[in-house]
């Protein structure tokens, strides 16, 4: 069976693990506020409303870095993207854009994939509002969420299998 499939990716730190382990509803990939414990893809199987598709946990990306640490994880990501039917692009409410996740839109625009832009740790409806400095990327509406606690991740799931081929 062919599933359809789903890549979470962003910088270090913005809780793609955590959104990960919260899709599965178990503690499947590592959460750690140390940046880079991602680095390869990390694969399971998800359901959401009685729909399967395939989850990808990615590590941070930093596009143009010169670490050997941070192209290896570049490429692991850009692999996940080209096999991705739909593509999460987690930005952090606490901190903002910034120009990684300018340069992380670009390559994700350029990509022609279908993204859904999420804005992680919108705690509470006070960083709904802290969402829409994030239309900049151009990447239209950001869904506010907040991976650690829950925060309208239904609503997400919904609209990702909504999107799904």
């Amino acid at each position: 069976m062919n599933l359809p499939t789903v890549a979470i990716v962003g910088r270090p730190n913005v809780g793609k693990s955590s959104l990960f382990n919260r899709f599965l509803h178990r503690q499947l990939a590592v959460v750690h506020e140390t940046p880079g414990v991602t680095r390869d893809r990390n694969y399971a199987m998800c359901e959401w409303a009685g729909r399967e598709f395939r989850l990808i946990d990615t590590g941070g990306l930093v596009p143009e870095s010169g670490e050997l640490m941070d192209r290896l994880i570049y490429e692991q990501t850009e692999f996940a993207v080209r096999e991705a039917d739909l593509v999460l692009f987690l930005v952090d409410t606490h901190v903002g854009v910034d120009q990684i996740d300018e340069q992380i839109a670009r390559r994700l625009r350029e990509s022609g994939k279908p993204i859904i832009l999420v804005a992680n740790k919108a705690d509470s409806e006070q960083h709904d509002l802290e969402v829409f400095s994030f239309l900049r990327l151009g990447l239209g509406d950001p869904v506010p969420v907040s991976a650690t606690v829950g925060r309208l991740v239904g609503d997400l799931l919904d609209m990702v299998i909504a999107r799904l081929p």
